[in-house]
């Protein structure tokens, strides 16, 4: 994190200057988040650090533990059940309203040619960044706001667990994906739809055997 130095609003900036740096990856989960180490890090006082941490919390990204500091935030199986079952609901709605232009089709297609390379070059990354970017795409050309603003912050919550799901869905992304556009080209909504629910039940479905499972001896 770098020092802020902008006479602005400071539980702003620290807001994302601490949320762009759980979003790098730059925080573990056990590290403890303290108001004393942030405000000498960011180089500001701590009650827009303690504005900050609440906001961050709001949005599911930490949690703050009284008299301890804060953490990032750990799902349990039932967690990213309700997650990626509000995700599904809301990327299924989407692909049944969004404006299925040429230039839409151009850039989704772009995507997954971009999928197939982050994935052929192990660049786990960039992977993930691409299949954010595809998702939000076709939400974004639904021209529903608060849609994106939810599917957003439902994104960010996930990004916590990316590496894990990474491992086990990165190879059926491209394939998937690849489903959901040719669906849309050819104006077909309610095989996008299919598409769509398929590609996150799968994730869904991968993801929570994995938390479930028993460690390896």
């Amino acid at each position: 994190m770098e020092r802020l130095v902008a006479p602005q609003n400071l539980t702003a900036l620290a807001y994302e200057s601490i949320k762009r740096s759980i979003l790098a990856g730059d925080i573990d989960h056990d590290v403890r988040l303290t108001e004393e180490s942030l405000s000498q890090r960011l180089g500001i006082s701590k009650s827009p650090i303690r504005e900050a941490l609440n906001g961050l919390q709001n949005e599911g990204l930490i949690r703050i533990e009284p008299r301890q500091g804060a953490y990032l935030r750990q799902f349990t199986a039932k967690e990213v059940e309700d997650l990626y079952n509000l995700r599904e609901v809301l990327e299924v709605y989407a692909v049944s309203i969004t404006q299925m232009t040429p230039g839409l089709i151009h850039e989704l297609q772009a995507s997954v040619k971009r999928t197939r390379q982050f994935l052929k070059s192990d660049d786990r990354n960039g992977h993930i960044e691409e299949d954010i970017r595809f998702h939000s795409t076709i939400a974004q050309a639904t021209g529903n706001n608060e849609l994106c603003r939810v599917l957003e912050k439902i994104q960010n919550q996930i990004w916590l667990f990316r590496c894990r799901s990474y491992d086990l869905s990165s190879s059926t992304a491209p394939k998937a994906h690849d489903a959901i556009v040719k669906a849309l080209a050819n104006k077909d909504r309610k095989q996008a739809q299919v598409a769509m629910r398929q590609h996150i039940a799968l994730v869904r479905t991968r993801l929570i055997e994995s938390i479930d499972a028993p460690p390896n001896n």
